[in-house]
């Protein structure tokens, strides 16, 4: 699951130079539609390539991670406090991401780093367009990354870990980050420490209420990054209220450091008597 979310994240890593330079030169509604139009063909040809495999792929599961041998219907689940939990964190860790990245280049502006000149390996770009890159392809790495992770430490260990990350990150990130390479580096790391979600949160979910509409499931709790985007102008919000980006990084920050304790003081307990009232194994096949 993390190697194919993985393209979503580093896929970008491609079109965010030329997208900025189209939106500076011609408009967004311009960029917007080029792009768009060319995302959309290059979908629709890939996709009458692909075919459903014959059988799953299965493989057992590591044994730091119980998984429930029954599953869940979504309207189960639905009524499950552990998904409203899990819900809450996903879109608490979302909005801090998206709010940091969503004003990433106001924030180079305010800065006024946007174009300063940042040297890597003989590679040479404005600060803006060398963060909005490299973030993408950390973005794209961290979703297997800290997939695997969480395959040999725990699910909720390996999400204390990386909010947590993320929260210091976001707070280094306005502490430092006026500095053009140090702003470059700790983009990424808010970056790396923010795309896991998309691979710990449905592999999670997958533990918790089973194979069998692990989709569906999924889906609705994926519906909290749509949650967390509605709350993103928050972000602006407060920046243009308090006239600087204090309050912003603070807020980031905070959520990130609570969501990294809601999941090791009541999600893991939660899971733990989810688990003993429903059955789990350490060694059932999943799917890959």
């Amino acid at each position: 699951m993390g190697l194919i979310t993985a393209g979503y994240g580093a896929g970008s890593a491609v079109t965010a130079i030329p997208i900025l330079h189209m939106i500076e030169a011609k408009g967004y509604q311009t960029a917007f539609l080029s792009f768009g139009l060319a995302q959309g063909l290059m979908v629709l040809a890939v996709g009458l390539l692909t075919t459903a495999p014959a059988r799953p792929v299965m493989r057992a599961a590591a044994a730091a991670v119980a998984q429930t041998v029954r599953d869940f219907a979504p309207r189960e689940m639905l009524r499950s406090r552990i998904f409203w939990l899990m819900y809450l964190m996903f879109a608490m860790v979302g909005v801090a991401g998206l709010m940091a990245i969503a004003e990433l280049p106001v924030i180079a502006r305010d800065f006024g780093i946007t174009h300063s000149p940042v040297g890597f390996i003989g590679l040479m770009l404005p600060a803006l367009s060398f963060a909005l890159s490299i973030d993408r392809v950390f973005s794209g790495l961290t979703r297997p990354f800290f997939g695997w992770v969480s395959d040999h430490i725990g699910r909720e260990n390996t999400m204390a870990i990386a909010f947590g990350l993320q929260g210091a990150g976001i707070w280094a990130l306005y502490a430092f980050g006026h500095d053009p390479a140090t702003f470059v580096v700790l983009s990424g790391v808010v970056y790396f420490t923010w795309g896991e979600i998309y691979s710990l949160f449905p592999a999670t979910c997958a533990d918790t209420y089973g194979g069998r509409h692990a989709s569906v499931n999924a889906g609705f709790l994926y519906t909290a990054k749509g949650t967390a985007s509605l709350l993103v102008p928050l972000g602006a919000y407060l920046s243009a209220m308090t006239g600087g980006w204090h309050a912003v990084f603070a807020l980031a920050g905070a959520l990130n450091i609570l969501a990294a304790a809601l999941a090791l003081l009541v999600l893991r307990p939660w899971r733990r008597a989810h688990a003993a009232a429903n059955g789990t194994t350490r060694s059932r096949a999943r799917i890959a």
